[in-house]
């Protein structure tokens, strides 16, 4: 069983390894930058002309995503001058799919970042589809409108997953969560000060 089994909506479960590098290293091996960076149906948040950018791969199942998601838009708001792009990555288990389904289903009534703090704030691991959607309806999101959106966009949301789940392949990425800042690739969970010293290093153009 492996990653696009999940993503196709086979039933497994269980985590991919978590890799972590001391120092961050070179990320692009993939010729498809403009499309990790500039996907038009990828959600974005932060200052849309700063000049560093984040690129973050996670999973809403993922505990190490979400002990960073707190950290990262701490920075963010700290820093001023960080655009992030989100990248849905649901490789956990199917429930996973459900959970970016209707994250970027959330989307079209612009409450994307709604839906992903609501799911990011989940504890444990192995959500379930019910509890997901609970908290997606308690942030208040439209879940008649949600549901009329999933039902019209299915095609194009399945598509940005797939070139999601493409770019990390190509890239080699093994789990989440994944940060690309700037040039580097962080396959760790990062806390705030983290995050600062790793827009501190793309800033500065060289590894520290």
């Amino acid at each position: 069983m492996n990653r696009r089994d999940i993503l196709l909506g086979a039933a497994a479960l269980g985590a991919w390894p978590l890799y972590n590098y001391l120092k961050p290293v070179p990320a692009w091996s993939s010729p498809d930058v403009k499309g990790i960076l500039h996907d038009p149906d990828a959600p974005e948040s932060g200052n849309a002309k700063g000049d560093v950018t984040i690129v973050s791969f996670f999973d809403y199942n993922c505990p190490f995503c979400k002990t960073s998601a707190s950290h990262l838009d701490k920075a963010m708001r700290q820093d001023g001058r960080v655009r992030l792009i989100y990248k849905d990555w649901p490789i956990l288990t199917p429930a996973s799919v459900y959970g970016a389904q209707i994250a970027l289903g959330s989307k079209y009534q612009g409450r994307y970042t709604t839906a992903y703090q609501a799911l990011m704030g989940i504890p444990g691991r192995r959500i379930a589809n019910e509890a997901m959607r609970d908290a997606v309806a308690a942030a208040g999101v439209d879940m008649t409108r949600l549901q009329a959106d999933l039902d019209k966009n299915s095609p194009a949301i399945s598509a940005l997953l797939q070139r999601t789940m493409n770019q990390a392949d190509s890239m080699g990425l093994r789990g989440t969560p994944v940060y690309l800042i700037g040039p580097y690739a962080y396959a760790s969970a990062l806390d705030e000060g983290g995050f600062r010293k790793a827009i501190a290093t793309a800033r500065a153009g060289k590894p520290s």
